[in-house]
């Protein structure tokens, strides 16, 4: 699966990074205060500029206030230990990215935190095709007026290159950096790598199992296990085959809740776990029976919806809760009343540890991406259709009433099918489920999401 090129944006706090990432993807995501070290979180979104499509994360900066040692007295500035958390998001933003985005701001003039921000880049920068990688623009925030344009070029001293000068919050300039943005993106390839094999990624929380589940399914120790939360930062990639099926399962690290993200490796790891998410056919969302399902499980869920992948949620440590003939379905329940969006994703009750049922999991994910490559022939398509609206009338605007004339499959992964209608404003949100779960009471579709494009079309 082709993956759209990563920029990240870095840089100190309180540069305006969160304001120039909500401007660049269109969106008020990232939360903006004044309060240097706002950012709790990594944020990534989808942006497009001129047709080219990539993604934006936005990191954060580090605030020295917020480090110190076992309680100890907060870190300044020019301390060593700030400099290392820079350095490893610096280092780590390399790795990830296709370019990188340093922001800087112009109220303060170039400081030492922008001289440390940019020899760290500079150095961990390699070389591709003879050419530094990746690409580094140098951005000057807080550019309102034509006389903090010319003082944006102060910031030559950095020795990052030209100097980009841009108002985020107005969005003076932001046209300019990013023409010069996709100068420097890598092209998209021409062709992809064939590489047939499902590709299953295991995602959830720090320390729900996801190690031993990987270690469990491949029959042998490719993951380290640890008690800690937080163990594995990398998303790992081990390839098997499984009756016949070549399988790549990709383990991530754990995403953590909102705001408990430590500045550094850890923020990256969630930014690994959404990019395996956007590589993966199935996403196998591991939750901690004796947790049960968390605001945190539920947001993950939100990732897997959003990417439009097939699921399967696994139940891990089923073997830690003492059990009654009722146990089972009363956690079914809940899964299916806390992830009500998730109604069509099967649920697994499994020990990664003691492997009680663990054999069940990748029998049921390749089942899942089965129903995720299904094709379903046209005359069965407008059968569904025409009974679906014999059985419920459809939504009315006025004196207008929304009519399906015709509907066929455009697509698999996931299952795509244009209605073409008399007015696709007609197609309430309510009426869309309703024919999706006809659509599923007749073709099941187990675990994967179902998309319908309205298109606009006369009745003759």
């Amino acid at each position: 699966m082709m993956t759209k090129p990563l920029v990240a944006l870095v840089g100190r706090p309180n540069v305006g990074k969160s304001t120039l990432f909500n401007r660049l993807v269109g969106e008020r995501l990232a939360v903006v205060d004044d309060v240097p070290g706002t950012t709790r979180d990594r944020l990534i979104a989808e942006a497009e500029w001129t047709g080219v499509v990539f993604d934006v994360v936005d990191t954060g900066g580090i605030d020295p206030r917020e480090i110190s040692k076992e309680g100890g007295a907060p870190l300044s500035i020019g301390s060593a230990d700030f400099i290392e958390q820079i350095r490893t998001q610096a280092e780590i933003a390399i790795r990830e990215a296709d370019a990188v985005l340093f922001v800087t701001e112009v109220e303060n003039s170039v400081t030492p935190a922008d001289r440390e921000v940019a020899q760290i880049l500079r150095r961990s920068q390699t070389e591709r095709d003879g050419q530094p990688y990746p690409p580094i623009l140098l951005v000057v925030n807080k550019c309102d007026t034509v006389a903090r344009d010319a003082e944006a070029y102060a910031f030559y001293e950095l020795g990052m290159g030209e100097p980009h000068p841009v108002s985020a919050q107005h969005g003076t300039g932001t046209g300019d950096l990013l023409d010069a943005l996709l100068a420097v993106l890598p092209p998209a390839p021409t062709t992809e790598e064939e590489d047939e094999s499902v590709k299953i990624a295991i995602v959830g929380k720090p320390n729900a199992g996801k190690s031993t589940l990987l270690n469990r399914l491949v029959g042998e120790e490719r993951a380290i296990v640890s008690p800690i939360a937080g163990t594995t930062r990398d998303a790992i990639d081990t390839h098997m085959t499984f009756d016949d099926i070549p399988i790549t399962l990709i383990d991530t690290a754990g995403i953590r809740k909102r705001g408990k993200i430590d500045p550094g490796v850890e923020k990256y790891s969630v930014l690994r776990a959404h990019r395996a998410i956007q590589r993966a056919d199935v996403v196998l969302l591991v939750v901690d029976a004796e947790q049960g399902i968390t605001e945190q499980d539920t947001h993950i869920a939100g990732f897997i919806q959003d990417a439009w992948k097939s699921a399967v949620i696994i139940v891990n440590k089923w073997d830690a809760l003492k059990k009654d003939s009722f146990t089972m379905n009363t956690f079914t329940q809940q899964v299916r009343q806390q992830l009500n969006f998730f109604d069509f994703v099967p649920v697994l009750f499994i020990s990664a540890k003691t492997g009680q049922r663990t054999e069940q999991v990748l029998p049921t994910a390749l089942q899942v991406n089965e129903q995720r490559m299904r094709q379903v022939a046209t005359s069965a398509v407008n059968q569904v259709l025409r009974d679906a609206q014999d059985r419920h009338q459809a939504p009315t605007k006025g004196t207008r009433q929304l009519k399906i004339y015709y509907g066929t499959q455009v697509r698999t992964a996931p299952p795509t099918f244009l209605l073409f209608c008399n007015d696709p404003s007609l197609a309430h949100f309510t009426y869309i489920r309703f024919i999706e779960n006809q659509f599923r009471e007749k073709f099941t579709f187990l675990g994967t999401p179902l998309r319908f494009v309205f298109k606009a079309r006369r009745e003759d």
